[in-house]
């Protein structure tokens, strides 16, 4: 998938209903967030950026991708973005009051190290709040639930770290985080819009040779054909925890 065509998917992922309710969540789990010192790793696109910024904060964008980070600058030209790791920030020890990662953790290698990069980076009392899907957790209505629990496996498979969401607590509770808070909130989509989501999970599993390209293209058939009836289902847990540095 080219980055365009990701930066689209994004867009109306972002305008969901259920994402718009989920970004508010984890912007009141981040708590209050006024003036400098709040950082937004994994920005993207950079639209939290402006939500936080809206709301009263000074929040600064982070991404890895150059490309994203161009994307950004050129929607919100007013806001602050930079190009960084999320396991090599670029702040001195105790500089931030606010720390947000939203779908990032399951793209590093080494999740706890970007875990303890946060608290180095936060001062004590700073919030942080860490939002994601775990990659095995995929619901999709389809006529072969063998088939695609095979592909939405697979597809776990190709990614860093598959399963960081539900890592998430005891990442913070290992890094030394205090008050640690967890919650879930399920996305279901069933707009054809959305049936790339779909389409991707088999060209991953046929990718990594965990099904046939026949198999592959009949399960995208038959999710194509439920889009243009309106019956497409998918279902994807999104994890929330919070935490403060004491």
């Amino acid at each position: 998938m080219s980055n365009h065509t990701l930066i689209a998917l994004l867009d109306r992922v972002d305008r969901h209903p259920g994402q718009v309710a989920l970004r508010a969540r984890s912007y009141e789990l981040l708590g209050p967030a006024a003036g400098s010192g709040v950082v937004d790793v994994g920005c993207g696109a950079g639209l939290a950026v402006a939500e936080m910024s809206a709301l009263g904060a000074e929040p600064i964008g982070l991404d890895v991708d150059a490309q994203m980070i161009e994307v950004a600058q050129s929607r919100y030209p007013g806001l602050e973005f930079r190009r960084a790791d999320a396991c090599d920030l670029p702040f001195g020890d105790g500089e931030l009051i606010g720390y947000r990662a939203d779908n990032v953790y399951h793209a590093l290698a080494d999740p706890a190290r970007a875990a303890a990069e946060a608290w180095r980076v936060l001062a004590p009392g700073g919030r942080i709040v860490l939002v994601g899907q775990d990659w095995d957790t995929f619901v999709i209505d389809s006529d072969d639930p063998a088939l695609t629990r095979v592909m939405v496996h697979a597809r776990a498979e190709a990614v860093p770290s598959p399963h960081a969401a539900r890592r998430h607590r005891n990442l913070l509770l290992d890094a030394g985080f205090a008050d640690v808070t967890a919650e879930v909130r399920t996305g279901v989509f069933t707009d054809k819009s959305f049936l790339p989501v779909a389409t991707g999970l088999a060209e991953g599993a046929y990718a990594a040779g965990s099904v046939t390209r026949r198999q592959a293209d009949d399960w995208i058939a038959e999710q194509t054909g439920r889009a243009r009836r309106g019956r497409l289902f998918l279902a994807v847990p999104m994890f929330l925890a919070a935490a403060r540095r004491p």
